[in-house]
């Protein structure tokens, strides 16, 4: 069903079939119109589970698929000191998916020879299938990879051409705050997809997010020198850092640093991955009920400090910090980590398997927590030492 699930959605008018990369979601029951948002964090999740449809299955169309939501990140949604923007708007010149859409002639005239097979493979038709009140002009469509597919050459050839053609229109505006948890999903698609792939651009690019929300999402301690850095911040724009981190920003941080470390052995990442696994238990963990609140002790006061439980749109950070503590445990024999990711578990361990639509991310920290593990031993060269353990 997942699969079935991943090649339809792949196929549709939600999937930008040229530049890679998805829109928000559909407004019509056949998937085939978008709202043309673009966001980051989406795309971000939804390249990770593109690569795990391709490992699982080896479907080539998967993988495509994953590369190609990667590769519209880093060319269209990457600031110049390797954080992501958060989103793409859908407009162009104040219309709704005018950048995205074509008619019959625009797609001859852009494609030449290839124009009858790609008219064929994107189901454009003279009639077209979108219409707006606000975008009057006839004959428009929204381009879908539900006809006779060509060879991968051609499909290629296809996407670059109309990408040219398309880069000469009018862009939509950009959203450019980077928020730490966003660009963390990111840093762990690029490092996954990186390591499976054999793909040395995505780790670069990995790398150079996790330095950039490292060294410019920090607060400072007030040190003129500017050497140490203070807590984690949520959002970066116009050069300035604000807003104190919540938790899904330190969870989804963590874990993108344990990826980054699986991905590269670069022993920094995991030395990154405990000082926040460290920060994040003192100023997020519940002491008495278990588990973590979503705001730091010592932020804004509230009339009440909560914990957000439910894993939807994205996972939250609660079942983002059980996996990430769990991860870290088993990375470093630190059982501190375990037990705290045990916390969560345990405050949720009976209303999350009645609802796994709401907590399919603690499902799976609840099954990395039960499944027996297989150690793995890697030897590096030299060693960092913590607490008595060896790396």
């Amino acid at each position: 069903m997942a699969l079935y699930t991943l090649r339809c959605m792949a196929g549709g008018g939600i999937h930008d079939q040229i530049g890679g990369g998805f829109h928000r979601y559909a407004v019509d029951e056949t998937w085939t119109v978008p709202h043309f948002e673009k966001m980051l964090y989406d795309n971000a999740l939804l390249a990770r589970t593109y690569l795990h449809g391709f490992q699982l299955s080896g479907d080539g169309r998967l993988r495509e698929v994953c590369v190609g939501t990667l590769d519209w990140a880093v060319r269209e949604m990457r600031g110049p000191e390797g954080g992501f923007y958060s989103a793409l708007d859908a407009d162009s010149d104040g219309v709704e998916g005018r950048f995205y859409v074509w008619t019959v002639a625009q797609l001859c005239q852009a494609l030449g020879e290839d124009a009858d097979e790609a008219i064929r493979w994107l189901g454009a038709t003279e009639d077209g299938n979108f219409s707006d009140p606000h975008h009057p002009e006839p004959g428009l469509n929204v381009l879908e990879d539900r006809g006779p597919s060509p060879d991968e050459a051609t499909r290629a050839r296809i996407r670059k051409r109309l990408l040219q053609a398309r880069e000469a229109r009018v862009r939509p505006d950009i959203d450019d705050k980077r928020l730490t948890s966003w660009n963390a999903l990111m840093i762990s698609a690029l490092a996954e997809t990186g390591a499976a792939l054999t793909q040395p651009r995505y780790l670069d690019a990995a790398r150079e997010c996790a330095d950039f929300v490292l060294r410019d999402l920090r607060e400072s301690d007030g040190d003129d020198n500017g050497g140490h850095k203070g807590r984690l911040l949520r959002t970066y724009s116009n050069g300035v850092a604000k807003i104190g981190g919540f938790l899904e920003d330190y969870a989804f941080l963590l874990e993108a640093l344990i990826a980054l470390f699986e991905a590269t052995c670069e022993e920094r990442w995991c030395s990154e991955a405990i000082a926040l696994a460290d920060e994040l238990i003192a100023c997020f963990a519940d002491r008495e009920h278990g588990g973590f609140f979503s705001t730091a002790a010592g932020s804004e006061e509230l009339i009440a400090r909560r914990k957000e439980l439910e894993d939807t749109p994205i996972p939250s950070g609660q079942s983002s910090a059980a996996i990430g503590l769990l991860r870290l445990s088993q990375l470093t024999g630190e059982r501190e980590y375990e037990r705290q990711s045990l916390g969560v578990i345990r405050l949720l361990q009976t209303i999350a398997p009645k609802h796994p639509n709401s907590f399919a991310y603690l499902l799976q920290a609840m099954h990395w927590h039960l499944a027996p593990t297989r150690p793995l031993a890697c030897a590096l060269p030299g060693s960092v030492s913590r607490r008595g353990l060896q790396f």
